[in-house]
């Protein structure tokens, strides 16, 4: 089974507000993303090749209406919260908490967590306290991933190592797979390696025989599960990853980098064309 995966992180902003959405008005821009994709992915048989798109809480039930009957898109969400409501237990004091059950109930069936940003943020809090300790990162990761899981969602969990990291990767990708999933249903379970070295503007990604080594590794410690490539999917760089027996698809965010940057709905289509070799 391949997997390719959209994160559409805050990409509905409008231009005015310093974003990057050019394509609709924010109250029908996850229409219009549904709405553009879908007919485009029925030429993909849907037992081989999952999509599943992340988007902001705010246009997920826009999303979900606009998936027509029988669409081969999954929507999932950006994160879910640490805790949960349970029947005869907590029935939802979680103010700015976006737990796994309101997902589900919403429609998601899958969710992202552990991205580079997510784990920056969480970081960042500790830092403010005076405290630097990437175990507890993993560890609240690994209580999202499992709230998640209860829930019914599928979780595409993301690992990498930063600059610093680099000349340790190893120890570093073992404990966020080792702690992040301890506990969990791996059967639930896609993981997405971000070189987080390589990303930005002006950084050189890693090539194939780095990315290929990477991913034995993880599949290695995670006993098998699949792998996708994290660091961008892309027009190209898709032909590359496709080559690489151990990825098994990518994730991606911008489809354009340079001019107009920015999300497009059929340059998202041209990726997945290019990775499937359509």
């Amino acid at each position: 089974m391949k997997h390719i995966y959209l994160n559409l992180k805050r990409f509905d902003i409008p231009l005015e507000f310093g974003g990057v959405n050019r394509i609709a008005p924010i109250d029908q821009w996850g229409q219009y993303i549904i709405e553009n994709v879908q007919d485009g992915l029925d030429a993909y048989d849907c037992s081989l090749v999952e999509f599943t798109l992340f988007f902001p809480e705010l246009h997920l039930l826009d999303a979900i209406r606009s998936r027509r009957e029988g669409s081969s898109l999954k929507i999932g969400s950006q994160g879910v919260f640490r805790q949960d409501t349970s029947v005869g237990g907590n029935f939802g004091a979680f103010t700015c908490g976006r737990t796994a059950n309101a997902m589900k109930a919403a429609g998601c069936t899958a969710v992202l967590i552990g991205h580079c940003e997510e784990r920056k943020d969480k970081l960042g809090i500790m830092q403010e306290a005076g405290k630097e300790d990437t175990d507890a990162v993993n560890r609240i990761l690994n209580q999202e991933v499992k709230a998640a899981i209860e829930a019914g969602l599928d979780v595409l969990y993301c690992i990498g190592e930063n600059a610093q990291e680099q000349d340790h990767w190893q120890e570093v990708l073992e404990k966020q797979v080792r702690i992040g999933l301890e506990g969990a249903d791996l059967s639930k379970v896609t993981i997405a390696y971000e070189p987080i070295w390589a990303i930005g503007p002006g950084k050189t990604p890693p090539d194939a025989p780095y990315i290929q080594k990477i991913a034995a590794y993880i599949k290695e410690i995670s006993g098998g599960l699949d792998v996708v490539y994290g660091g961008g999917l892309k027009t190209d760089n898709a032909k590359m990853l496709a080559s690489i027996p151990e990825i098994d698809g990518g994730l991606i965010a911008l489809t354009r980098f340079s001019g107009e940057i920015g999300y497009y709905p059929d340059e998202y289509l041209e990726i997945i064309r290019t990775y499937l070799d359509k």
